[in-house]
Formats: C-alpha cells, structure tokens, sequence
C-alpha cells in the first residue's frame, strides 16, 4: 500500500507541475536579394520626438519584411537569453520569466523549409530555474520534451503537445512562436492589419540602447484599438540596424482612463544575441550529456 500510495504521489505530482509549467517563442549564406531597408534614412524630428509625418505603417512594414528576406538568407541558427513577460486570461501580470535559448531556423536549406529546432533551459523566476524543454519540428511526433527540476520530477521527460491544454496553461503563444523569425513575420501580419488604419502615429527614436547596443526604437500609439484580442494601445520595437532584425517587442492596452498607467500585454526580448553559431543535432536531443534529461 504505501508503494503505491508513492506511485499514486508522485503521478500527482507531475500533473501539477506540467499544469502549471509554461515556458513563453547549415544551409545556404548569401547576401540578401534585396538591400535592407535603414530606418535611420527614414526623416525624424530634430528631437527624436514620436511623430506620424516622420515613420509610417508603411515604412514600419517595409523595414519588418525586408528585415525576414535578410533572415531567409543569413541566419541559419543563434543563441540568445530570452526574457518574457506576459498577462493571464484575468490580466494579471505574471513573473518574468528568463531563458538560455537555442534555436535552428527553417532556412537552413535551399527551401527555405528546414524543420525548427528550439531548446530552452529556465534560470528565472526560482520555481522553474533548471526546467529544460526541446521541440524539433521533425521528431517525437511534433511533442516537445520536459524536464522539471527536483527530486521526484526529474527522474522522467514530460511529453507534451505543444497546443494541448497542459502546455499552454498560462501562455500566450506555444513554443512553436518562439524565435524572432516568428516574431518579425508577426510584426509583419500586424502591420498589414493596420496598414490603413488612420488612428494611429508612429515615432522613431534612433539611439536608443538596448544591452550596449544601439539600436533603434520604434513606437506605435494607437488612438482607437479594436476588440480584437491582444490589440494593443502602445507597442514598442527594438531593432538592431546593424543585424537588421528585430530585438524586443512589447505592447501595453489602452488605459481605461488617462489617469491611469498603460498596462502590459506582452513583453519580448533577446539578448546576447549570437548568430550562426554551427549548432548541431546534439543541442536539441535529450541524450545530450549537457543536459539533464534523464
């Protein structure tokens, strides 16, 4: 009996921890078929003030698309720390959530269709620093693999389907989004949603620092937001000029009085960005003895 009062404890266990666990989002180089767009060729007020006359939808997309043809060319894998901060169903601000991040992108082949390949190991906030999880787009049937840190837990990889109610408990977005060729392309559906839209400005403030980066950042207010979910009041944009790609998004809602502080939807953002770094098959397979998969 107590043998499997122990079994019938540690299945709870799991169930708990995976119901509660979220996690958030060498082929061909060449130069890209078209030059990068600049966004600092773009006219800005002598103040780097937010201004509709200074940047447009239109440039804002321009820049975004020309930005994931210089990715289909040039970026096959990177590492990164990737932070998030995201609101639940009932707008509560969750946890910043910190990650070591290790991505294949699907361009490292002629077809620019390469299956996607994503490692994420926690350090942040303390209850899930040492959870591990691997997705490969290719393999274990599209489930992605966990290992939860503690004494019972990490004696067994979690299989889960990234879209299934126990992985997306508490996210926003599946594993699957992770990664800022996701995030560009959907900047870039963004941007043809508000292509027309009359209420809204767009500011560009060239210096600004991100890490000891500069880069550029690139503000959007909206006047009226729809009633689409995850529309946004505010968002924000870094951009890497040099890299030409995109470094952080955030979004705040619209606040329901003007007394009242903006209040964050999303949050996003990579640092220590390092690109093709030659990652391999082993840095997205459980057996890897790095890792602590049992």
């Amino acid at each position: 009996m107590q043998v499997l009062s122990l079994v019938k404890s540690y299945r709870l266990l799991i169930a708990l921890t995976v119901a509660f666990c979220g996690y958030a989002f060498i082929g061909r180089i060449s130069r890209p078929t078209t030059p990068p767009v600049n966004p600092a060729q773009v006219k800005v007020s002598k103040d780097n003030v937010e201004s509709q006359q200074d940047f447009t939808m239109q440039d804002l997309l321009n820049l975004a698309e020309s930005s994931l043809d210089h990715l289909s060319h040039n970026l096959v894998d990177y590492t990164a720390r990737f932070e998030k901060i995201e609101v639940n169903e009932n707008s509560h601000q969750l946890e910043k959530t910190v990650m070591q991040l290790k991505v294949q992108t699907r361009f490292r082949n002629m077809t620019l269709d390469a299956p996607r390949r994503i490692y994420l190991r926690f350090s942040e906030p303390s209850s899930v620093s040492g959870r591990e999880v691997i997705w490969r787009q290719d393999l274990y049937n599209g489930k992605m693999a966990v290992h939860e840190p503690g004494f019972l837990l990490s004696l067994k990889t979690i299989w889960l389907d990234p879209n299934g109610i126990l992985a997306m408990q508490g996210q926003r977005h599946p594993i699957s989004e992770v990664g800022i060729v996701k995030l560009t392309e959907q900047l870039i559906q963004r941007g043809k949603e508000d292509l027309d839209n009359p209420l809204l400005s767009i500011g560009l403030q060239t210096n600004h620092k991100h890490d000891d980066l500069t880069t550029h950042l690139i503000t959007i207010i909206k006047n009226q937001t729809s009633n689409i979910e995850g529309d946004y009041g505010r968002a924000e944009i870094v951009f890497d000029p040099e890299r030409n790609l995109v470094l952080s998004f955030r979004s705040y809602a619209t606040p329901t009085s003007p007394s009242d502080s903006p209040q964050l939807i999303e949050s996003y953002s990579y640092h220590n960005l390092q690109v093709n770094v030659g990652l391999a098959e082993s840095d997205f397979d459980v057996t890897n003895e790095q890792y602590d998969f049992p």
